[in-house]
């Protein structure tokens, strides 16, 4: 029975380790590497807290290695989707129940582990799986996703803590239920972070959720299931289901209890599933919420007062971290043709200097894109580049998939600013630059706005004040995340809340308090110490 209002552990963000030369944890994390790489792994639904092997299986196979194998994972059936709703449904009154601090020792416990125990295993199984070098996968799966649960838990305290006014007499309260039905979490290859916070964010607030990882991430993914089994959450309330999209959409978007979407993939998914949810309207209980981060076309500008090597920093880490497989890449460049010159040196002795190859070897940069599929959308882009008149192919420029799936960072200058990869999300190691008249700045800011269709991150660079203040006006709704003189990449939980409007999302920040208002249904309570026993008003004597 709780008798006293409990304070969580203050969050603090995760401390990301070196792996240098010489260190414990790079050694400790290359012997983790090479003993998971030695064996084959089995992963089964997890529907109920029941480890089901059914379906068809699927192997895994690292991007940069794709002789190479993890081992398998089963593939849901449609009877399998509906066995998750039912076991989330029968979940469901325990944990909506349960006291708010026994929900919040789950996730401060899971974060520890993550920091802790799990940690060598959650970055080996994000670098074999997701082809991410030891850098990315520490800020991702272990910084990032330790940060979500760590800071969540917090959020959770500030929104039960805000509380009406009482009149005298009268007891004013309000109850955060969670929604009602079960929540839909559907998560991305590129970020495990993501894929852990999108259904455990609804689960702190006393919901139970049906989990779809995306299929080229269920080996990290899975680590991150056990550890949410070994924090102590109870069985159902996250439902681990790997199986194709549509057949869990037709499912889940015809179910009377379906409550609500958190989502994070590519806009037209996203626009499709909305447009069914619509449609589908009034076969559901109440009106479910739908919480969706989308694509980006994410830019860089450059004034002419800015820094030329500072901008060419930003746009080596910014377009090419993670193969470019980031929802915040900077995947459009205009430099002011006073600067280029410097920049473009800039980027050649970067890109020059990077080395490409597997995550095993932690001196290489750059690593794999994720799979075949995304192997040839990316290289068609670059061989039309190479055949059309309005770009030129200025650095890189070469792929391979022959061993896995690897392509070269890539610059491409644009002489048209509406060229096609200025406007369309590309995903992977592609950055196309535009050289705009040293005058012409405030016309290539309407330029930028204009041109896509996406508002999740941005960069200006500039010296003058007052040059940083007219952009940060001009483009007020071009990017959810606008960065001042840094790249547009590497929001921090508790920090910068991350999300874009327009195509690219519903903007409901992850990392801060806002992303868990989605999830509750509140109650307003009053009550009457002592009720009137008369109807009459004064003003009626």
């Amino acid at each position: 029975m709780s008798n006293a209002f409990y304070q969580v552990p203050k969050a603090v963000n995760e401390p990301v380790l070196s792996y240098a030369p010489g260190s414990p944890e790079r050694a400790s994390l290359q012997a983790t590497i090479a003993e998971m790489k030695a064996q084959q792994v089995e992963i089964p639904l997890t529907i109920g807290g029941k480890k089901i092997k059914e379906g068809s299986k699927v192997s895994m196979h690292p991007p940069h290695e794709i002789k190479h194998t993890l081992g398998h994972y089963w593939k849901a059936k449609a009877e399998h989707v509906h066995q998750a709703i039912d076991a989330a449904m029968a979940a469901k009154p325990a944990w909506e129940n349960m006291a708010w601090q026994d929900r919040a020792a789950i996730f401060l416990k899971a974060a520890d582990l993550i920091s802790g125990p799990y940690r060598d295993k959650l970055n080996a199984s994000a670098m074999l799986c997701q082809s991410k070098n030891v850098f990315q996968a520490e800020i991702d799966i272990v910084a990032e996703l330790a940060d979500f649960f760590r800071f969540n838990v917090q959020y959770m305290t500030e929104i039960y803590s805000q509380q009406p006014e009482s009149s005298p007499g009268i007891w004013n309260r309000l109850e955060y239920r969670p929604l009602e039905g079960f929540i839909f979490a559907l998560t991305p290859f590129n970020f495990a972070s993501i894929a852990g916070n999108l259904p455990s964010a609804p689960a702190l607030m006393g919901n139970t959720v049906v989990w779809k990882p995306a299929g080229t991430q269920v080996y990290s993914a899975a680590v991150i299931m056990e550890i949410f089994e070994e924090a102590g959450l109870p069985d159902g309330v996250i439902n681990f289901l790997p199986v194709s999209g549509p057949t869990a959409g037709d499912i889940i978007f015809s179910h009377p209890d379906f409550g609500g979407l958190h989502f994070t993939g590519s806009t037209g998914v996203f626009q499709h599933m909305w447009k069914t949810i619509g449609q589908n309207i009034s076969k559901y209980k109440s009106y479910p919420r739908i919480v969706g981060e989308t694509g980006g076309k994410d830019f860089v500008i450059a004034h002419p007062s800015a820094n030329a090597q500072q901008v060419s920093t930003a746009l080596s880490r910014g377009a090419f971290e993670y193969q470019g497989q980031k929802c915040s890449a900077a995947s459009r460049a205009y430099i002011p043709k006073s600067m280029w010159k410097e920049v473009h040196e800039g980027l050649k002795k970067d890109l020059g200097s990077f080395k490409m190859g597997i995550p095993d070897d932690f001196s290489n940069f750059i690593n794999a894109v994720i799979d075949e599929k995304a192997f040839d959308s990316i290289s068609g882009y670059i061989a039309n580049a190479k055949k059309d008149d309005d770009v030129e192919v200025i650095i890189g420029g070469n792929y391979d998939k022959s061993e896995g799936y690897f392509i070269e960072p890539t610059v491409l200058l644009a002489k048209n600013p509406q060229y096609i990869t200025m406007c369309e999300e590309i995903f992977g190691p592609v950055l196309t630059i535009y050289v705009y008249e040293d005058e012409q700045y405030e016309e290539t800011l309407e330029l930028l706005d204009k041109t896509s269709p996406y508002a999740l991150t941005g960069a200006v660079f500039a010296k003058d004040r007052s040059i940083l203040n007219l952009t940060f006006d001009k483009l007020r709704h071009a990017a959810g995340n606008f960065y001042l003189n840094d790249k547009p990449t590497g929001a921090v939980v508790g920090q910068q809340p991350f999300g874009g409007a327009r195509a690219s999302g519903t903007n409901d920040k992850a990392g801060s308090v806002l992303n868990l208002y989605r999830w509750v249904s509140p109650r307003t309570i009053k009550e009457n110490f002592v009720p009137p026993k008369d109807y009459r008003y004064p003003f009626l004597g």
